[in-house]
């Protein structure tokens, strides 16, 4: 394999600890702690690890953290409420609500309740319009695309992405219809590629920079990926490893990493590349709520 492999582990430490940083520097400063509210519907165990993963890194960065876990049957009127008080609450700055949420409940209208400037998921339709026009620096940008943008301008070694042909292959609202806009902004000429696109290989080894967000297993293979490329591989998808025993499972991305490494100039491995930065990015973006409210500038990574 000749590719660099991309370390979002590292990447993500690093961003953790500029924001430990500014956030010691926000609080002696101006008093101000950054609050995160966390809110759970139900017992689903794999949430509950998220929201116990997401309370951890909130208390490690020195932010204000709170979880508020209400019975599967919560109505869709009670937890509007729970997100009014909290839209209300001057501690918090930043509220997630863990989905997915119980059937009865409709999601949109939940993420859509959360007040813009604590919607740092930025799903809220004011974040994504002002994320889809450009002005980035006012818009909460959704974790996962903030954090492969970070890994990317790493990887390159530049902000400026100008003269470089992007392909991102998945439209979806969380990921990459927001990784387009920011790769737009960072001047790439930019491609979104989905299952309906016809010659997908031809044009995926077009891209210098590949973003895999398709949601199928080990799709794109090594002779889709241009000679240099970065490649950015979104997908997480727990597959059949029979090597490794009977009933055994192992995680994989979206891109045949072993093939793709033997051509691209850098590429995220799954596990341990995008991953780690979803949460670092949920970290930086609650800070930047928090300076937001006291003027004051969040810094960049």
């Amino acid at each position: 394999m000749s590719a660099e492999v991309i370390d979002g582990r590292q990447v993500a430490t690093e961003v953790v600890e500029t924001v430990k940083e500014a956030t010691a520097n926000l609080i002696d400063t101006t008093g101000i702690v950054p609050g995160i509210a966390v809110v759970i519907v139900g017992e689903d165990p794999a949430s509950q690890v998220y929201v116990r993963s997401k309370g951890k890194k909130a208390t490690e960065c020195g932010f204000h953290s709170e979880t508020f876990t209400m019975p599967e049957d919560t109505s869709e009127a009670d937890l509007l409420k729970q997100v009014e008080a909290l839209n209300a609450d001057p501690k918090i700055h930043c509220i997630l609500v863990q989905l997915p949420l119980p059937g009865h409940i409709d999601e949109d209208k939940v993420i859509q309740a959360i007040a813009p400037e604590k919607d740092v998921d930025g799903f809220h339709y004011i974040n994504v319009g002002k994320l889809g026009t450009g002005a980035i620096a006012e818009a909460f940008v959704p974790c996962t695309p903030a954090g492969s943008m970070v890994l990317i301008e790493r990887a390159l070694g530049t902000r400026d992405l100008s003269g470089l042909n992007a392909v991102v292959v998945g439209r979806s609202n969380i990921v990459g219809k927001p990784m387009f806009n920011l790769l737009l902004a960072g001047n790439a000429t930019v491609t979104v590629a989905h299952s309906r696109t016809k010659n997908l290989p031809e044009l995926a080894a077009t891209a210098d920079i590949l973003v895999a967000a398709v949601g199928r297993p080990e799709m794109i293979k090594g002779d889709w990926v241009k000679p240099g490329a970065c490649v950015i591989d979104v997908g997480i998808n727990r597959i059949d490893a029979p090597e490794k025993g009977e009933g055994k499972t192992k995680l994989v991305g979206d891109v045949d990493y072993q093939e793709a490494a033997k051509t691209a100039g850098s590429i995220t491995p799954v596990p341990g590349g995008v991953g780690p930065m979803t949460i670092a990015m949920l970290m930086a973006n609650t800070l930047a709520a928090a300076c937001r409210e006291a003027g004051v500038e969040p810094p960049h990574y």
